[in-house]
């Protein structure tokens, strides 16, 4: 099977297995957005990059905002990035300065779920009142122990677990005399069950009577003053 079958047989297995989970989630969603809050995004390394997909982005919410942490993304150093997300008390200087309020979510990116950069994260949203989900795969819950001295895992913290199913150590395929499994697929999964949820989001507005603050394409005639219009409702909160 190639990759791209496979990572389709996963992401049609997940329509079904996240379908109540993605409900949920959407309707809290629109809920933050109906009463002016935000939704943050934050992730460490290649969780990072899926956090930055969905901000400014187009066909897009536009109150969603990536917390783009340098310690803790690839540009900087890749391997140190990936060892500062493994520290305690790595994250405490950095996030007392992320304005998360009690009306905002806060959506925690990390496919094991172990590390303690995430898990903190998450603690501190839930310290500010905000709606805290962790987008992760269980699968590492039963074979890999939590790095953070609470010994609590991701989703044993948050509010909501959305579960990407995605296997220990990521890799999906396999060839005859390859040795290791390669190529990874959690970067395709979770910003696909990200958009699904935003896409939810977006039509639950609307049935609720809300016109959903969707960003238009730049490059479609026309869209300058529509996001620039959302763009200032929005910039107190959010650097875009």
């Amino acid at each position: 099977m190639s990759y791209l079958s496979t990572a389709s047989k996963m992401l049609q297995e997940l329509e079904a297995s996240t379908k109540k989970d993605v409900d949920e989630v959407s309707d809290q969603m629109a809920k933050v957005i109906s009463n002016g809050g935000i939704i943050h995004l934050f992730g460490c390394g290649h969780s990072n990059l899926i956090a930055q997909d969905s901000f400014y982005r187009a066909g897009g919410l536009a109150p969603v905002r990536a917390i783009n942490l340098e310690p803790f993304m690839l540009h900087n150093g890749a391997e140190q990035a990936s060892e500062n997300e493994r520290k305690q008390n790595m994250l405490e200087d950095s996030f007392q300065h992320e304005d998360i309020r009690k009306n905002d979510a806060l959506i925690v990116i990390s496919t094991s779920g172990r590390n303690p950069v995430p898990i903190d994260a998450a603690l501190y949203g839930k310290e500010k009142g905000a709606f805290i989900v962790g987008l992760l795969s269980k699968e590492y819950k039963n074979n890999l122990k939590s790095k953070h001295p609470s010994g609590y895992r991701l989703e044993e913290v948050v509010d909501h677990t959305l579960e990407t199913n995605v296997p220990v150590g990521d890799a999906v395929m396999s060839y005859t005399d390859i040795d290791e499994p390669f190529s990874p697929v959690s970067s395709v999964i979770a910003t696909a069950l990200l958009q699904e949820v935003f896409s939810k989001t977006i039509i639950k507005l609307k049935e609720n009577g809300i016109d959903p603050p969707i960003l238009k394409s730049g490059n479609v005639d026309g869209s300058d003053s529509s996001n620039q219009a959302l763009l200032n409702k929005y910039r107190d909160r959010i650097s875009y």
